[in-house]
């Protein structure tokens, strides 16, 4: 179904069929009376084989949904029927702020890629808050990750605020949380994987980090343009703070080697999609090995196959997520790296 659609969907801009397919996509499973069961009968996987227990949460199967996708938490509820095991929200801020101008996300069909620039759009803190509280009341056995970022006009020096203003304001509705440093697209935000002011950041929710006895486990979202010496940094800090692990990559500024036209290679943002394939496998197995495996890894980047997930998982990592691959193959790759995982 989804490769008949998805050529009429590709001739559009990107973004605005994102909202019009996601809006459907919940009109579908909330207000059609068989809708869940169709999507559950049609795309979900269950097997004992995939679950897996990672950071003290247990998980239906090891195939997530990246951040980026759903970045104020409205379809949670709709995309898990489509078969993931876990979702991840956001980037969500402090504050509303719509992003970059727009055009700001762009196909680059040659490459199975995208280009985005998005700059964290999203509704603020107190919205996604909400939204996730209702969700937990209705259906607490939805694993899902927050994703947290600071705002546009926040000094670096500030930016710890921010972080804690999102973590304390989710705490209570998530499942785990994701710091995000790594995204290209706030200016100046890549700064702060430096080694100094990352650890603040972390340390600073680590003392945070217990509410009556509770504690949620804090992941660390990473550049795959990071040098060796920036990646053993990173190996070191998360051993330090002792947060719960790392996710492995983000987007890439690298240009190298796409088919696309030289206006699409020119627009700035980060890459998606398979040509950060081998690139993210590559950090993923470095950080593994050079951790000697003592936490856990998330691999997400250029997955578009069974094999690609496969591959991931044998470099080191303890889950995958989707979220070019999922644009570009259709909800039917989720089952398919499920069955090949069985």
């Amino acid at each position: 179904m989804y490769r008949l659609v998805k050529p009429v969907f590709f001739k559009f801009d990107p973004e605005r069929v994102h909202h019009f397919v996601v809006k459907r996509l919940k009109w579908f499973h909330d207000f059609f009376p068989l809708g869940k069961k169709i999507l559950r009968k049609s795309y979900h996987l269950h097997s004992k084989e995939l679950e897996r227990e990672v950071f003290g949460l247990k998980f239906k199967n090891p195939v997530g949904l990246a951040a980026g996708f759903d970045k104020n938490g409205e379809f949670v509820e709709a995309l898990s029927n489509l078969g993931f095991g876990f979702i991840e929200v956001g980037t969500v801020t402090p504050l509303p702020q719509p992003g970059n101008d727009k055009p700001r996300m762009f196909r680059l069909k040659e490459d199975e890629a995208i280009i985005n620039r998005m700059g964290f759009n999203n509704k603020g803190v107190d919205v996604m808050a909400e939204r996730l509280r209702l969700l937990k009341c209705k259906h607490s056995n939805i694993v899902v990750g927050g994703n947290i970022g600071k705002n546009k006009n926040t000094p670096n020096e500030e930016a710890v605020n921010d972080y804690i203003k999102c973590f304390d304001r989710l705490f209570d509705v998530v499942d785990y949380f994701v710091v995000n440093v790594s995204s290209p697209n706030t200016p100046g935000l890549r700064a702060l994987q430096e080694k100094e002011p990352l650890m603040h950041i972390l340390n600073t929710l680590q003392l945070r980090n217990n509410k009556e006895g509770i504690s949620r486990p804090i992941l660390l979202k990473i550049a795959p343009d990071l040098t060796i010496e920036q990646l053993d940094d990173i190996v070191e800090i998360v051993n330090e703070t002792k947060i719960a692990g790392v996710i492995a990559t983000n987007t890439t500024i690298d240009r190298n080697g796409l088919y696309a036209a030289d206006g699409l290679k020119r627009e700035t943002g980060g890459l998606s999609g398979k040509p950060l394939t081998k690139k993210s496998t590559e950090v993923i197995r470095y950080i593994s090995t050079k951790s000697e495996g003592k936490f856990p890894i998330i691999g997400v980047g250029g997955i578009h196959t069974a094999q690609d997930a496969k591959e991931k998982l044998e470099a080191g990592a303890s889950l995958v997520q989707l979220y070019t691959g999922f644009i570009y193959e259709g909800p039917g790759l989720i089952k398919r790296i499920c069955k090949a995982l069985c």
